[in-house]
């Protein structure tokens, strides 16, 4: 999860240098960093259905291939298209991870335990997403944007190696026929009231995820006028501490089930606090202080780190883990359908508006209604396999 955030992110922190040497104004950048999310939400439920099928690692390495060799692809790029090439066979690559990942922690954790442990795997993906906006601006002033992410894909090669070694022995077994799902079943399960809940409430979510990895280098340099370091800063602090503050919104989550809370229960709670919280990014847009707003803004992803492990957790929770993997994917489809929005529309808005406040509010507009859609649609009743 590290190494798939850090090569996911790196576009963040060279859009500012890009849009100058390729002249490229915001609604342009904000379609290239929006490009990665189509292909990732298209492959999310082929990719949860080969997860369910398959098992977790033999999907994910093939994935992992991908979307590294696609991030040194990016150092090789010239034009507005091949950008937007490269950025579509990443968001490609990376389509497994999420289904992958909770099948795995469906299988080997039960549900006093997954909080913490989906908790782990998300903050190895806060911290790969802070270390490349620490790393990534002060790298490209020294070595240009093209050697930034060569360098960025030739790390995520490497690290394969080790890990295929380290799973090879926790893969689990393909499910029995019985229990599969059948394309079209999966499908039919987005008209579950629950999975609806999970599906939209996500893209809520996903939405105000993404315009903070996608936007929040820009932002902080095009608006607020920070230098390359300042904006290192505040952009990769909030990061690593909403890393902690994703294990301990898991291990509470996981306390007051084993307390005897119902699950659903406890994990909607925390998820509508996080998206609470994190509707401080409107004050963030709003203040004239320049550092009030970075604050504002790192408790609003802040938030998000509360609900992020229980948004995974309460998937677990309602689908048996036969077909958690296809479910997944259907929920961070709807994820990604927000975050292929949130930059693009973003991108348009400062486009016309010279300022990034209408994006800023239009995202807690969006936050709220992903409170209402995981607390009235999600009831504790388990989804049924769909054959």
């Amino acid at each position: 999860m590290f190494f798939c955030y850090a090569q996911r992110g790196t576009l963040a922190p060279a859009a500012p240098f890009m849009m100058k040497e390729l002249h490229l104004n915001a609604a342009v950048m904000g379609l290239m960093l929006s490009a990665f999310s189509w292909s990732y939400l298209a492959a999310q439920i082929p990719a949860g259905w080969l997860v369910d099928r398959w098992g977790f690692a033999r999907v994910y390495a093939v994935g992992f291939t991908i979307w590294a060799v696609a991030t040194a692809l990016m150092g090789f790029t010239a034009s507005t298209l091949g950008i937007l090439a490269v950025r579509l066979l990443a968001g490609l690559g990376q389509g497994a991870i999420f289904p992958a990942s909770n099948r795995a922690v469906a299988t080997w954790f039960q549900a006093g335990e997954r909080g913490a442990v989906t908790g782990v795997y998300i903050a190895g993906n806060r911290l790969g997403q802070a270390a490349i906006v620490a790393i990534g601006p002060l790298a490209i002033k020294m070595f240009g944007w093209r050697y930034f992410f060569m360098a960025a894909g030739v790390a995520g090669v490497v690290w394969l190696i080790p890990w295929l070694f380290l799973t090879k022995r926790w893969e689990p077994e393909p499910p029995s026929v019985e229990t599969r799902q059948s394309s079209a079943g999966s499908i039919k399960l987005l008209a579950n009231r629950n999975m609806a809940g999970i599906f939209f409430g996500f893209f809520a979510y996903d939405y105000a995820w993404f315009l903070f990895i996608t936007w929040m280098p820009g932002y902080l340099m095009l608006e607020r006028k920070f230098g390359p370091r300042e904006m290192a800063i505040y952009s990769a602090v909030p990061l690593v501490i909403v890393s902690v503050v994703i294990l301990l919104a898991g291990m509470l989550g996981d306390y007051l089930v084993r307390k005897g809370v119902d699950e659903v229960l406890a994990r909607k709670s925390l998820i509508s606090l996080g998206l609470a919280i994190s509707c401080l990014i409107v004050p963030a847009a709003l203040v004239q202080d320049n550092v009030g707003s970075a604050i504002l803004l790192g408790l609003s992803l802040a938030g998000l780190g509360i609900a992020a492990p229980n948004t995974w957790a309460l998937t677990q929770a309602v689908c048996p883990k036969e077909f958690v993997a296809t479910a997944s994917g259907m929920q961070n489809m709807g994820g990604n359908i927000g975050g292929a929005l949130a930059p693009a529309v973003t991108g348009l808005i400062v486009h016309q508006t010279g300022s990034f406040v209408a994006g800023f509010v239009l995202t807690g507009a969006v936050l709220v209604a992903g409170i209402l859609c995981y607390w009235f649609l999600i009831s504790p009743v388990k989804l049924s396999p769909v054959k």
